[in-house]
């Protein structure tokens, strides 16, 4: 079979291997889509401390069912499924207290296991553990399914930023995530989301997609000055930070209203991982910065239903479908801006 195999930074191959076969607690799939994001950009430039290469990459991951396990129940061949990316141990301390979004002992697929970038591969013991396999709804594609994990991701932030109905929402970033940030913030009933970009052309592809009731151009002048003067001096209710850029999280202290909620959703490049915080600004407000780190397994399973019911609709944010043969193309795109979603058909 077909797979993209990470030998190194900037190495990525595409290679024949032996289709797997899954032992007695494991799950065959057939690949069907594997979309991609920004972290296997950041793999395949610089590697990653937690990735031994080789390694087939890909964790945005859904398929169908070939082959089960002899000690796996609930599963058959021809179920349609998707997989989470990050996977919790369910047993440290973190897990057995609910967090499991920090786990201590966290594994990733396409990390410590091959991941989606293939036509087939093994789901390990580890998710079926933590039920981490997850049937795709009826009426939801492949290619949806694949959006699901990242928009596990995004419902991990808001439910940590707390954002519900009556919130205004400024979302710094105008690629994949933060036009998932704009769809869930509106069905959670926020009352009006911004969408702030430094890049014109890719700010007018994501709103076109997404619809913010406002997208904000750092190109036309103070990114805070527009925000305050959109909100008649007040600011926002919550202000996520979708971008890997300090002076994004820098900004959103500045444009949040008092006892606003900040999402540091984006992590910064880890040369530059420190920012200026005015600690009165967060005193005399009473604000709330808080961090966001993956899902959960359950937080996957309610992201595929958003995508089923409608309240969060992903199929037109994927901009660009291609083959496996095609990845260096669709990581090219990531890296330039030129697409919102793009997704692997292996």
């Amino acid at each position: 079979m077909e797979v993209a195999r990470f030998h190194g930074p900037g190495d990525l191959r595409l290679e024949d291997m032996p289709e797997p076969a899954p032992g007695p607690d494991e799950v065959k799939i057939r690949v069907r889509n594997c979309s991609t994001c920004g972290t296997d950009l950041k793999i395949f430039r610089f590697g990653h401390y937690r990735i031994d290469p080789p390694r087939v990459l890909g964790h945005e991951i859904a398929g169908e069912v070939v082959e089960v396990g002899a000690q796996v129940s609930g599963f058959a061949a021809g179920d349609r499924v998707q997989v989470i990316a990050a996977i919790p141990d369910g047993t440290c301390e973190e897990c057995r207290r609910g967090h499991q979004t920090v786990c201590t002992n966290q594994e990733s697929m396409g990390y410590q296991y091959e991941g989606g970038f293939a036509q087939y591969m093994i789901v390990p013991r580890s998710v079926l553990a933590v039920g981490g396999l997850h049937r795709v709804p009826e009426g939801v594609g492949f290619d949806e399914a694949s959006v699901a994990e990242p928009l596990a991701c995004v419902l991990n932030g808001q439910e940590l930023a707390r954002v519900g109905a009556g919130d205004v929402v400024v979302v710094f970033g105008a690629g994949p995530i933060g036009c998932l940030h704009v769809r869930l913030a509106r069905s959670r009933g926020a009352s009006r989301v911004m969408l702030v970009e430094l890049n014109r052309e890719r700010l007018e592809l994501a709103a076109s997609l997404a619809r913010p009731d406002e997208a904000v151009c750092a190109e036309d002048g103070d990114v805070v000055e527009q925000v305050r003067k959109l909100t008649d001096g007040r600011g926002v209710d919550v202000v996520i930070t979708a971008a890997a850029a300090g002076a994004a999280q820098e900004q959103a202290l500045r444009i949040a209203a008092p006892r606003g909620r900040v999402s540091f959703f984006g992590g910064l490049p880890k040369d530059k991982p420190t920012i200026t915080v005015d600690s009165n600004l967060v005193h005399y407000s009473e604000l709330t910065i808080v961090g966001a780190n993956g899902s959960s397994p359950d937080q996957n399973a309610r992201a595929l239903e958003l995508i089923a019911s409608g309240a969060v609709p992903v199929k037109n944010l994927i901009t660009h479908r291609l083959p496996l043969d095609r990845v260096h193309e669709a990581l090219d795109l990531v890296a330039r801006g030129a697409a919102i979603k793009v997704t692997i058909e292996p």
